[in-house]
């Protein structure tokens, strides 16, 4: 792959990641953290089942654009993106995932959602890290 080709899947692949995260941060896990103690099970298991498959795609092509540039068009900006995606995808493997399976198996309390919530919005600023540093090393 060319630096080019690595530097514009680099910059689709945060900015989607933003996207995402923002739409996580801002929609579904304050409804998520809102459910009531009785419903919670069968929507966690929803979330759980539904969002698996656009982090996948999402977590993929970061991965993938992150190595690419860092092979192909190493820089300051590429090195400060790759250390955004690092913090997000590191706290989602790290905090968010098995935090997730203790919500799943115990239900939610008041400290476990809090935790969720201060993960979450690490990930979105790594992910407004990688976003902005792939923009700058783009241009």
């Amino acid at each position: 792959m060319s630096a080019e080709t690595s530097l514009l899947v680099l910059l689709a692949a945060t900015w989607a990641h933003l996207g995402f995260q923002v739409t996580v941060s801002s929609l579904v896990y304050p409804v998520l953290a809102a459910t009531p103690s009785e419903a919670w099970r069968r929507a966690h298991d929803r979330h759980s089942r539904v969002i698996t498959p656009t982090v996948g795609a999402v977590y993929a092509a970061l991965l993938l654009g992150t190595a690419a540039s860092l092979s192909t068009a190493a820089g300051p900006a590429v090195v400060a993106a790759a250390a955004g995606v690092a913090l997000s995808l590191g706290t989602t493997a790290l905090v968010a995932a098995p935090l997730h399976g203790r919500l799943a198996a115990a239900g939610p309390t008041p400290e476990r959602l809090r935790t969720l919530l201060v993960a979450d919005r690490v990930r979105t600023a790594g992910a407004a890290l990688a976003a902005v540093a792939a923009t700058v090393a783009a241009l």
